[in-house]
């Protein structure tokens, strides 16, 4: 067999493998692939999976790095994110989950992420953008207005807020998050 074909079944059988739970196998499987083929990050991500499935943080995060090194992917730059996230690391974190959207606006899991790390650090204001650009996108847009009305909440900013509460509730009148939101801003 050649090589890609190799890389192929192995990274197949990886992802089996860990979709079953069986990490022991499912490492060995993603090492064969990532031996077959070191210009694919998806071994990478895969071995990163594991270690974070057995709480191995540094080893998860060497490995997302090598992932990001071979191809510069939004899923890899959120998993050094989440890596720095749950060691404390929340500059780092928050610097990581930027450069994701930067790659792909609709990555939820770098958003979410992003938005909670702002709180941490401070920097509420600097996920505006992130959120306008998600809006953009289409993908789940109420949860993303709700989320950039409770950031304007916060940062002063009522009038807009309650323009994005009112989108929201004018299209689906039943989002509880919306209502308490809205509210909150009454009181």
């Amino acid at each position: 067999m050649d090589n890609q074909l190799d890389y192929e079944i192995n990274k197949e059988l990886g992802e089996c493998y860990l979709f079953m739970g069986d990490f022991d196998k499912a490492e060995e499987y993603y090492r064969k692939a990532a031996a077959n083929n070191s210009q694919s990050a998806a071994p990478y991500m895969g071995l990163a999976t594991v270690a974070v499935q057995r709480s191995e943080l540094d080893k998860a995060l060497v490995l997302y790095q090598k992932a990001a090194a071979v191809e510069e992917t939004d899923k890899a730059l959120c998993g050094i994110g989440l890596v720095y996230m749950e060691q404390g690391k929340h500059e780092d974190a928050f610097d990581y989950f930027a450069r994701a959207l930067d790659k792909t606006a609709e990555n939820m899991v770098a958003l979410n992420c992003l938005v909670r790390e702002s709180y941490q650090v401070g920097c509420v204001e600097k996920v505006l953008p992130y959120l306008t650009a998600a809006l953009e996108t289409g993908v789940e847009t109420e949860a993303v207005r709700v989320t950039l009305a409770g950031c304007l909440i916060y940062l002063g900013r009522g009038d807009e807020a309650r323009e994005h509460l009112e989108s929201v509730l004018g299209a689906n009148p039943a989002n509880s998050n919306a209502k308490e939101l809205f509210a909150t801003m009454a009181a």
